[in-house]
């Protein structure tokens, strides 16, 4: 299984970039909406999703903050839609790359 992503418009010597730099990307592939930008080279990305809680038969919601790196090139935003990628850690938080910016919100 083969990860493939747009390539951004823009270049960067960022060398954990996983298009113009050395990071490999593997495992999990998550979406979500950038909450904070205040960080350099950081973004937090909100990933909401629904829990199944089997004593009452239903599901609730439930929502995660992952720290993800933000490449020079992808340069995501607060409020854009995000698609983020797992990688080796980079820091003793940040194990996400941002490996790519959706269109529309």
């Amino acid at each position: 299984m083969s990860l493939t992503f747009r390539k951004p418009k823009k270049a960067c010597n960022d060398r954990n970039c996983p298009f113009h730099g050395d990071l490999p990307v593997r495992g999990r592939v998550l979406d979500g909406v950038v909450v904070s930008a205040k960080m350099d080279k950081t973004v937090i990305v909100k990933r909401e999703y629904l829990y199944y809680v089997p004593k009452f038969m239903r599901y609730e919601r439930r929502h995660s903050r992952i720290p993800s790196h933000n490449p020079e090139c992808i340069d995501a935003k607060e409020g854009d839609r995000v698609i983020v990628a797992e990688c080796r850690p980079i820091s003793k938080t940040v194990s996400f790359v941002v490996v790519e910016k959706q269109e529309g919100k």
